[in-house]
């Protein structure tokens, strides 16, 4: 195995392929010196609002609703850990161990900041787990996205301080008993510490920068299915000519558009139909690149969000050691990073359904110009009659996982935190979707390789030939009825790696 590239954890700097890289255990990650100076500056901050008994929200008094309850310097210790142990009240399957690792990594860049308050040692705890693959045993149900993400947080924490559970690979163990034996010591919880560790938006974010790279890795290979198909379908390119796009300039529309043009190039199927008498192709050929384009430029927002959120202080109160105050906020309210997922996740249901109608296309008797099901021998065989109605249902759910869950507030902790953002119901929705897209994708590419088999001997370009013998090799394909079962999920599970997209790298076509 290669060495792991180290990324600094400073709070200011981290980039969604590094956090990427650590959830893949391709990078470790460690604490900057000069963001260690900085949390030892707040933290100053803190001890001396507690020497002098300021009455200040998380240090001394309850939480939430209870926050006028000021309690007595003898409870700080106590209040930290109580707070902890009950706001672990998750639910629900656990995190998966990469949305795990990406959440550790959050949670000691947040920290790293140095407006939290706490001491180094926290974040540098958070990065040894890390480092162990020592993994909290998360449930992802519990959130709403406001006070942040308190009852995930609280496992992450409860497992921190040795009292939760890891995930092992046996199964979840006792965390304490795994600490010891990788010889961590479980740090005690001072003022605020524990506060600082559960109050944060770095669930949903986790869950949102994993997705976000598996959806921009999906619309390349979006554009590479689609491409596949237009040719199999004897489409045009020139509807993807780049002075179509620049008289409409959005950014995605001209990036899918140059994808497909270039895909198609040289074609010996483009060919073999100049002269025919159809003049526009359908919408979902013709109108390809303004679909695809606006999923692109709805990522792009979610990038933009998302790099934001990962190196943001996302607690309260926050801690500004430069002028010694202690202010209490709402940082911790997820609406954008919830506006942002349900706007991706609206565009990328749309892509999907672009997909299905495509694939329709390809096995629709009355339009496609192909044997009926793409059967060899059609009433005999049924050929992929079933996997364009998996496609169909596949659609559907998407689009009924595609309502905001951003508007769907609701009051918690007795009316006190009365408006939250359900950033992480909305990142897991997100993530539902990226998934059954994923497979649509997969039938479409499966489609346009049959397909394909029906147009010979004429011959696509050498970007889709290659894509073609890339996929046969990875799932052979026989002549008469199959299971399609099979085939769909092991290329679905080729666009999740992007491995189709080398393919076409190495006839020199890029997909971007």
């Amino acid at each position: 195995m290669p060495p792991r590239r180290t990324i600094v954890v400073d709070g200011e700097s981290l980039t969604p392929e590094a956090v990427g890289q650590v959830a893949a255990r391709e990078a470790r990650a460690r604490l900057a010196p000069e963001a260690a100076a900085r949390m030892r500056a707040a933290r100053a901050v803190v001890e001396r609002a507690i020497a002098r008994d300021e009455t200040t929200y998380g240090v001394n008094t309850g939480f939430g609703k209870l926050a006028t309850v000021k309690i007595p310097a003898a409870g700080l210790a106590e209040l930290q850990l109580n707070l902890v142990r009950s706001h672990a009240a998750g639910v629900g399957p656990l995190a998966a161990p990469e949305t795990v690792r990406a959440l550790l990594l959050l949670r000691a860049n947040v920290l790293a900041r140095g407006t939290s308050g706490v001491r180094p040692v926290l974040a540098r705890h958070l990065l040894a787990m890390l480092e162990h693959d020592l993994l909290p045993a998360v449930p992802e149900q519990g959130s709403v996205g406001a006070s942040g993400d308190l009852a995930p947080l609280a496992h992450v924490a409860l497992a921190a301080i040795g009292e939760g559970e890891l995930i092992g690979p046996r199964g979840v163990v006792p965390a304490r008993r795994a600490l010891a034996a990788a010889g961590l010591r479980p740090p005690v919880l001072a003022a605020k510490e524990g506060l600082s560790l559960v109050n944060g938006t770095q669930f949903g974010a986790a869950v949102a920068v994993l997705a976000l790279l598996r959806a921009e890795n999906l619309a390349r290979c979006a554009d590479l299915s689609a491409a596949l198909s237009i040719d199999a379908l004897l489409g045009s390119r020139r509807a993807f000519d780049r002075r179509i796009q620049a008289a409409r300039p959005h950014p995605g529309q001209a990036v899918a558009a140059a994808n497909l043009f270039a895909l198609l190039g040289g074609s010996g199927l483009l060919g073999s139909h100049a002269g025919c008498e159809r003049v526009q192709d359908a919408y979902s050929m013709r109108c390809t690149p303004q679909v695809h384009g606006a999923a692109r430029d709805a990522l792009a927002q979610l990038r933009r969000v998302v790099t934001i959120e990962i190196n943001a202080s996302t607690d309260n109160p926050l801690v500004f050691a430069r002028d010694g105050a202690i202010l209490s906020g709402g940082n911790f309210h997820a609406a954008p990073l919830a506006a942002a997922l349900d706007y991706a996740c609206l565009a990328v249901t749309t892509l999907g359904a672009i997909v299905e109608r495509r694939t329709d296309r390809l096995v629709n008797p009355l339009v496609s110009g192909l044997p009926a099901f793409l059967a060899e021998r059609p009433g005999l065989e049924s050929g992929l009659m079933m996997a364009q109605v998996t496609a169909a249902a596949l659609v559907s759910e998407c689009r009924t996982l595609a309502h905001p869950g951003s508007v769907d507030s609701i009051p918690t902790s007795g009316n006190q935190e009365d408006h939250v953002s359900m950033a992480p119901w909305c990142a897991r929705k997100f993530r539902e979707v990226l998934e059954r897209v994923e497979k649509l994708v997969a039938i479409e590419l499966l489609a346009g390789v049959m397909a394909l088999r029906f147009r010979r001997p004429l011959r696509s370009s050498p970007a889709l030939e290659a894509v073609a013998r890339a996929i046969t090799r990875q799932v052979p394909l026989p002549r008469r009825d199959f299971p399609p079962h099979g085939p769909i999920e092991a290329l679905a599970g080729l666009v999740s790696r992007g491995g189709l997209l080398q393919a076409a790298q190495r006839e020199g076509i890029v997909v971007r």
